[in-house]
């Protein structure tokens, strides 16, 4: 890819095309239906675990945090935000293809702000947002560069004191080239200056697709594996305050950080 600035409009235009072809030639069928057994269990995991990172880190009451959701598809987890207790008038959401921009629009609030297009396009002020939240949209990138530029932009969103919600898988699919896995590795590269709260969770869907034909309670008992749990879920903490590079020769006392709380009141 070129990294000439002058080109990174072209490169960006090229991977949104890109994504949303991959899109194009995927034949779910009802494989996400919520009423199959393997994705409400799934689902309800996902809950408890995103409710338990908002407890230890949510910065304010969950109605007076402004949200951004990057790649909103039909608009379910926003859904499962506003059943939480988040203000419908705080939260703004970003979706690339339009049948599914059409859809979220169908099933939430008026209220709620939905933009369709490319992320990166979006006229958003910089830490207007106190969370900033992705679904299994890194994984459906495939260009490394492009990846890194919306984490950028994601982070600029963020407000000190905020968070990245990340959802996504961090094992390959080998039955599917359309997406690649985003390690906890690769998170961290990501977002270098991000303060994470990780846990893994959702039973491989493939097994969890065999084992809830056979009984809906075997999902509980494989997923007791961390091994066999295949997506991560994580608070991607934004510092109050960003680090700094120290100038070379120039050495901080601690006389020095105490002159700055002072300053900045803390």
């Amino acid at each position: 890819m070129n990294l000439d600035p002058a080109s990174g409009a072209d490169d960006d235009h090229d991977e949104t095309r890109a994504v949303a072809e991959r899109y194009a030639r995927r034949a779910v069928g009802d494989r996400y239906n919520p009423l199959r057994p393997e994705i409400w269990q799934a689902r309800q995991e996902r809950q408890r675990a995103l409710i338990a990172l908002l407890r230890r880190h949510a910065p304010r009451p969950l109605a007076q945090l402004d949200v951004l959701e990057v790649g909103c598809g039909h608009g379910d987890n926003l859904l499962e935000l506003l059943q939480l207790g988040f203000d419908p008038a705080r939260l703004v959401a970003n979706e690339l293809l339009p049948q599914r921009l059409a859809e979220a629009r169908r099933r939430l609030p008026g209220i709620v702000a939905l933009h369709g297009g490319d992320a990166l396009a979006l006229g958003l002020a910089d830490a207007s947002f106190d969370i900033v939240l992705q679904s299994t949209v890194f994984t459906s990138l495939l260009d490394d560069d492009f990846q890194q530029r919306l984490a950028e932009r994601m982070w600029r969103w963020l407000r000190p004191g905020g968070g990245v919600l990340w959802y996504d898988f961090c094992w390959d699919n080998p039955r599917n080239r359309d997406v690649r896995a985003v390690p906890l590795a690769r998170v961290r590269e990501l977002f270098p200056h991000g303060r994470l709260d990780a846990r893994r969770v959702t039973l491989a869907p493939p097994i969890a697709r065999r084992v809830c034909r056979l009984h809906p309670a075997l999902y509980t008992v494989l997923n007791a594996v961390p091994l066999l749990r295949t997506h991560v879920l994580a608070w991607i903490g934004k510092p109050a305050f960003e680090p700094f590079a120290a100038r070379p020769g120039v050495r901080t006392t601690n006389a020095d950080v105490d002159a700055l709380r002072d300053v900045e009141g803390i």
